[in-house]
This record gives C-alpha cells, sequence and structure tokens, in this order.
C-alpha cells in the first residue's frame, strides 16, 4: 500500500518576513557598563588628586607655587585677563604632572623589564611637564613684574579696603590646607571622611572673614551670629551623616577660623 507524501505546512506571510529580517538585521550592541553616581565620581577623581599629591614631590612643590601665585595674582589686583593667563598655566602645570604619574604608573604596572620605549615614554611625559612649568615662570614674569617693580605699588594699601580679595584668598588657602592634610595623614577622602572635615573649614572660614568685614557695619552682632549659626549647620550636618566625627569638624572648624584671621592680620 502506497502512501503519498504530505506537504508540509505553509508558514505564515508575517513570520516569513519576521525572520528575513532577522537574518539581516545586526546584532544589537552591548549596552555601556552602569555608571555610579555623580558624587563617586567626583569623589574618586579627587582620591587621584590626593594620590599625586601623597607620593609625588613635585606635585606638592607646584601646588603651593600655584597658590603662591593665585594668591598673589588677587593681592596685586592684576586684570581679568591676566589672572586667566596665571591660572591656565598654573592648571597646565598640574595637569602634566598628573599626566606624567598616571602614564608611569600605567607603564609600571605591564612592563616589568627593560625596554627603549618606556624610557622614551617617560622622558617624554616627564618633558612635557619641565615644558609646562617654563611657560607657567613665562607667564608668572609678564603678568607680575610691572605689578611689583612700580614704585607706587603698595600692597597693603591695595588689599586694605577691599575684603573680598582678601576673604577669596582665605577660602583658596583654607581648602588647599585641608585637602594637604588629608594626603599628608592618609585619612578619608577630599570630599568624605578624614582629619579635617574640609565642609566645615569653608564654613567657618567664611564666618569669619563674614564677621571681620561687617565689623564697621551696623548690626553686626546680628550679621556675625547669623553666619556663625549657619557654619555650625554645616559642622553639625556632617557629624549626624556620620560622614565625620566631632574632633574632625572642631579641627576643621579651627583651622578655617585661624587661617581667615591670620589673612585678614597680614593684609587686612
Amino acid at each position: 500500500m502506497s502512501t503519498t507524501p504530505t506537504k508540509p505546512p505553509k508558514e505564515p506571510q508575517g513570520r516569513r518576513a519576521e525572520r528575513t529580517q532577522r537574518l539581516f538585521r545586526r546584532a544589537p550592541r552591548r549596552p555601556l557598563p552602569p555608571q555610579g553616581s555623580l558624587r563617586w565620581s567626583f569623589t574618586w577623581a579627587f582620591e587621584g588628586i590626593v594620590y599625586v599629591l601623597r607620593t609625588q614631590r613635585n606635585m606638592r612643590i607646584h601646588l603651593t607655587a600655584g597658590i603662591v601665585a593665585l594668591v598673589l595674582a588677587l593681592v596685586l589686583d592684576v586684570t581679568r585677563l591676566e589672572f586667566i593667563a596665571v591660572l591656565g598655566a598654573v592648571s597646565l602645570v598640574l595637569i602634566a604632572e598628573m599626566i606624567n604619574t598616571a602614564i608611569e604608573a600605567a607603564i609600571d604596572a605591564l612592563v616589568t623589564h627593560y625596554h627603549p620605549l618606556v624610557k622614551v615614554a617617560k622622558d617624554v611625559s616627564a618633558g612635557a611637564v619641565l615644558v609646562a612649568t617654563v611657560n607657567a615662570l613665562a607667564v608668572a614674569y609678564l603678568v607680575f613684574y610691572n605689578h611689583i617693580t612700580q614704585p607706587t605699588n603698595d600692597l597693603i594699601g591695595r588689599v586694605h579696603g577691599a575684603p573680598s580679595q582678601i576673604v577669596v584668598a582665605s577660602l583658596i588657602v583654607t581648602v588647599a590646607l585641608a585637602v594637604a592634610i588629608k594626603a599628608a595623614t592618609g585619612r578619608g577622602t577630599p570630599l568624605r571622611g578624614g582629619l579635617p572635615s574640609g565642609h566645615a573649614a569653608a564654613a567657618f572660614a567664611g564666618w569669619a572673614a563674614i564677621t571681620i568685614a561687617a565689623s564697621g557695619v551696623a548690626h553686626a552682632a546680628l550679621i556675625s551670629t547669623l553666619s556663625f549659626m549657619m557654619a555650625l549647620l554645616v559642622a553639625q550636618s556632617r557629624v549626624e551623616a556620620g560622614i565625620h566625627s566631632g574632633i574632625e569638624v572642631i579641627a576643621g572648624a579651627v583651622i578655617g577660623t585661624c587661617v581667615t584671621v591670620l589673612m585678614f592680620q597680614l593684609w587686612g
């Protein structure tokens, strides 16, 4: 008995078209790994800065010279373009030093034996730092020479009556000192934890600056009290959040207050 083969059922037209499109469709790209929060991104970036400050002597020298240059620019009341030139030169030196450190760390992690190209890479990155440093010295000479050598230039007279410049300089020195102490002690991160509390230092530096600057105006006591309460709230929030201990907050408050008072005593 012979059997007639049965034909397979026809595939629906829509499903056939979908399968054809699937054959020619590109494979979907793998999504990028999820990124962390913005706060942690800033924290890791500051950790890189602290690492360079903690391990590289030249970076500490460059940062100190840069802070001195920026404070001097504020004290001498340079023009806006001159200040931009100084700020750009200082930033270029710090960036070059950080890139140099990153290149050396990456090479040391991958290369375990001597290679002439490794020497070239390290020498070129160090040369980039040297070029940036020479450029910064040239900018400093061109900007500061006339301001310093003018016989009628009275630095104390320029700063007196312009407390805003002292306030800016005090905040810069306070923040830089807090980061430097954290880098030296190796405790916490620049934005979280460690001795001293940078937020408390900046808050109490602002309170001290407001108190001194408002000493000759009406209701000076009320202004000082309100600014002190704001600084106290900032310090309390760091303790309540468990980010800093009471000692770390007190240390930050003392540093910010002392730096600001000293700056006003020297130039106010």
